[in-house]
């Protein structure tokens, strides 16, 4: 195949190669480039081609490890090495420990709204969000796994339809 031929034939495989690019990255403008690197590495490695195969599947492998080997890139790239003593950057906490104001605001009224729930609703909500099984809730209960399940349950409802203006949806 003449390099005339081949880049006629790599052209003409751009809709099919961006098709696949956007499938890979769910981005119009990461699928452009993701294009544009395949072609420039089909380009310079024209000569790793053999003839009479699927050029297509050749293009769509280069594109595919293109895709993971940029992926592996960023990837490492995000990773922080702390080469300090004692590993300073690592073990030091980025954000204070204190909450925003707006997050204690919230969280004293979903106490409130929990609180003004019946005790029947009330304990086994307050039991299930402290690590509690359902099994270990009905048995200190003395209710069936059904009941804590429907208390739970309708209990998860109400308190979110009386605290909607903190749901963040």
């Amino acid at each position: 195949m003449t390099v005339i031929e081949f880049n006629h034939k790599l052209v003409g495989l751009q809709g099919n190669l961006s098709h696949f690019a956007i499938m890979l990255t769910s981005n119009e403008d990461a699928a452009k480039d993701l294009v544009q690197d395949t072609f420039v590495k089909a380009l310079t490695n024209r000569d790793k081609f053999r003839p009479n195969t699927n050029l297509k599947a050749w293009a769509y492998t280069i594109m595919k490890n293109t895709f993971i080997n940029n992926y592996h890139r960023k990837i490492k790239s995000n990773t922080i090495v702390d080469s300090t003593n004692e590993l300073f950057y690592l073990n030091n906490a980025r954000k204070s420990n204190e909450e925003s104001p707006e997050a204690q605001i919230s969280l004293k009224e979903i106490n409130k709204g929990i609180n003004k729930l019946t005790i029947e609703h009330r304990k086994p909500f307050e039991m299930h969000t402290a690590g509690y099984k359902y099994k270990e809730i009905a048995e200190v209960l003395a209710l069936s796994i059904g009941t804590v399940k429907s208390r739970i349950f309708f209990t998860r409802k109400k308190l979110m339809k009386n605290l909607s203006e903190y749901n963040p949806n």
